[in-house]
């Protein structure tokens, strides 16, 4: 037999599969099988994507693989690896290393299995050995300690090691007289640790919408063969989704099915994760970039072998190696944190779609703001009211034109009453940091990071400005280095800024800071715990974060600062994203007995975005920005594909763009560019965008264009990247 190997390598030029000779030692080798085969003068590893009878290399000419690894992954997994490489226009070794066990990497045959610890366990003669020195014994104090330890239970000598002294030569000559056993054992998983913040609803009887949104899932899975299977669960904050999705993933178990739910940011998200595990116990794996090496892939074997049947985690966990799957959950899929950004740049939304319609199973999508292309692609199930019947909280836009300061007085206002009644608030500002950036007040200097064309953002408890880019900093400076000048300008307000000022207002309430500065610090579990246990309230400061499904009941108050700025942004998104912020950060009030309110600051509090959040009519925007949409044949009516070419050097990334451009001639769409983009970590760009309306066809013509240009652009430094939706 002959194994088609496709290598894990990262070199774009190289072509595989490559065939290689089955031998007899190689038993049991098929698809998915992970081999450390002979490559040119390396050893390399390579995963089996293809076993055939013939090939058409010379039979001399083949050679057989060195050895196989213990793991391996499902063959419905290499069929899914290999379709991301192509239609995120990446290599194969890129899109197969995304199913490979944790810690496999593209190296040259690590062996991936699980950890052996060393365990002692007592004899009847070593029970019989006194605890006390003398009788003779050549036992050493550390050896009898390690004996009377042993009469607990067995231990791993490790561990004895640490408590007693004793270490492995130690327990070698216990062994040798017949006082301890040794053997080597598999250690048992290390879970990694989950926690529940935030309400816990005791769920007697759903809610007729949600019964009737569950009993269309399972009907779903029930269906004949073939049926279509995609399912928008359209629900209002605090409308009861995660429930639907706990039962669903329970009936899916009671099937002998396994289920995969996917979570925008596991650390963003731990209410929902620790639910999870709270409900289903064992049977839950946790997958997630934050777990160390042992801990991912301890949780990624458990869900090879079985052992666990639910996957919990971030976009990378819809490559969980669960068999037999059932259900497919993406919560919260309006998030952008779904997309990856680095090389395959893979839409996980997009491959959950994917992978359920391959192995004909439930995909279950939910979200208060849903995007317009699951709206439209999409059955919808809504849940239209919250749980406890209490009706959403009331939202004001207030205007900012003419206002001094960062607060508008309804704002301030609201928040006095928050802390004259002993409530919590939350309080959005999507900017970290102190200040915007910084200026001379005589020259007019502005510091900018010296790798990328933008400002440095001053962080005053750091004392460093720093660019959000590179994360290039630099000293708060005392004076201008052109002029001498120590007339220095703040500018703009950022979350550390605002938490400051907070402070004063509220007093004397705790504020809480939540953005990527604290949480580098802390962690977001630490934040919102403390937040949850306080009280006599507490005002939650932060960037998006603060807006990513938490449930607290005793938020009183909702408040978004600048709410229009992502309208400012050259983006046919920006207001699907501004619509969305607002809407899940108001959906985060009045959850409680007392009711709540949001208010809303913008420059244009008229904006079309804002007034449909206002009222919270998701439903009216989305039939607007379909309709906006389809007339500009934007997604989901046409399909984008972004090019970047860089370069160290400024000239050839945009003659590498221009002679792309070129070559990409997909039938129907157009070609738009190439046009610079700002200078990013030391590297000049220049950016393409095709639009049209065959995805297949543009994907197509831009590999091609790419593979051909490769060697040129190559010989010249340039780089290029290529993102299928762009986000």
């Amino acid at each position: 037999m002959i194994a088609k190997v496709e290598p894990l390598t990262t070199a774009r030029a190289l072509r595989g599969p490559f065939d290689y000779l089955l031998g007899p030692s190689m038993d049991g080798v098929g698809v998915g099988s992970m081999l450390v085969v002979p490559f040119a003068r390396r050893r390399i590893l390579g995963v089996v994507v293809e076993v055939v009878e013939h090939s058409d290399v010379a039979p001399d000419k083949l050679v057989e693989p060195l050895s196989a690894l213990e793991s391996d992954v499902p063959p419905e997994l290499v069929t899914l690896g290999l379709w991301v490489a192509h239609e995120y226009v990446s290599t194969p070794a890129r899109g197969l290393a995304l199913v490979l066990p944790p810690g496999t990497g593209t190296g040259s045959g690590r062996r991936t299995r699980p950890r052996r610890s060393l365990l002692a366990a007592l004899t009847a003669a070593g029970r019989d050995v006194p605890s006390e020195t003398g009788h003779g014994s050549r036992l050493g104090e550390r050896q009898r300690a390690a004996l009377h330890a042993l009469r607990a239970g067995p231990a791993r000598v490790s561990d004895l090691a640490r408590t007693t002294g004793c270490d492995h030569a130690g327990a070698r000559r216990l062994e040798e007289r017949g006082l301890v056993t040794l053997e080597w054992a598999d250690q048992a998983p290390r879970r990694p640790a989950s926690s529940v913040i935030g309400a816990r609803p005791v769920i007697d009887a759903l809610t007729g919408a949600q019964a009737t949104a569950l009993h269309d899932v399972i009907e779903a899975m029930d269906a004949p063969a073939g049926t279509d299977r995609r399912q928008l669960l359209h629900g209002v904050t605090g409308s009861g989704k995660t429930e639907v999705y706990l039962r669903a993933v329970a009936a899916t178990i009671d099937r002998s099915k396994t289920a995969i739910v996917l979570v925008p940011e596991i650390a963003l998200t731990p209410q929902t994760a620790g639910r999870f595990v709270e409900r289903f116990g064992d049977t839950v794996a946790i997958l997630h970039s934050k777990l160390t090496a042992r801990e991912r892939f301890d949780e990624w074997s458990r869900l090879r072998s079985g052992a666990a049947k639910v996957c919990v985690g971030p976009r990378s966990a819809v490559f969980a190696p669960l068999v037999d799957i059932g259900l497919i959950v993406v919560d919260e899929e309006h998030d952008g944190s779904y997309k990856q950004e680095g090389d395959p740049r893979y839409d996980a939304r997009h491959v959950a779609e994917r992978r359920a319609a391959g192995v004909d199973c439930v995909l279950l999508a939910g979200s208060a703001t849903p995007r317009p292309e699951s709206f439209r692609r999409f059955r919808r199930l809504v849940l239209s009211e919250r749980v406890d019947g209490r009706g959403m909280p009331p939202v004001e836009v207030v205007g900012m034109a003419g206002v001094k300061g960062v607060l508008h007085q309804r704002t301030r206002d609201a928040l006095s009453e928050v802390a004259r009644a002993g409530e919590k608030a939350i309080v959005l500002l999507n900017r970290r940091g102190w200040s915007n950036f910084l200026t001379c007040g005589e020259c007019g200097r502005v510091w900018e990071c010296p790798d990328c064309d933008v400002s440095l953002v001053l962080h005053r408890s750091a004392g460093e400005v720093s660019c959000h880019h590179c994360g290039h900093s630099e000293a708060i400076p005392g004076s201008c280095p052109e002029c001498r000048s120590v007339s220095l300008t703040r500018h703009g307000t950022g979350t550390e800024q605002l938490g400051v000022e907070l402070e004063r207002l509220v007093a004397p309430l705790p504020v809480f800071r939540l953005d990527a500065d604290t949480v580098a610090k802390e962690g977001v579990a630490a934040t919102l715990e403390r937040f949850e246990a306080a009280e006599s309230g507490g005002v939650l400061v932060g960037t998006q974060m603060v807006a990513k499904g938490h449930d607290f009941a005793d938020v009183t108050l909702g408040v978004v600062l600048d709410a229009d700025a992502t309208l400012r942004f050259p983006d046919f998104r920006a207001e699907e994203r501004t619509f969305a912020l607002v809407a899940q950060l108001a959906g985060r009030s009045g959850r409680g007995p007392r009711g709540g309110r949001v208010v809303v600051q913008a420059l244009d509090p008229a904006a079309r975005a804002l007034q449909h959040a206002a009222t919270h009519d998701s439903l009216g925007f989305l039939e607007g920005e379909l309709e906006r949409r389809g007339a500009l044949a934007y997604p989901p009516d046409g399909h984008l594909i972004r090019v970047v070419c860089s370069s160290t050097d400024a000239g050839p990334e945009h003659r590498a763009a221009q002679a792309l451009a070129k070559r990409i001639a997909p039938p129907g769409a157009s070609v738009l560019g190439p046009v610079p983009l700002f200078r990013r970590q030391g590297r000049e760009r220049a950016q393409l965008v095709i639009k049209g309306r065959d995805r297949e066809a543009g994907i197509v013509a831009v590999r091609r264009a790419v593979e051909e240009a490769m060697g040129a652009m190559a010989k010249e430094g340039v780089n290029v990247a290529v993102d299928v939706d762009p986000q």
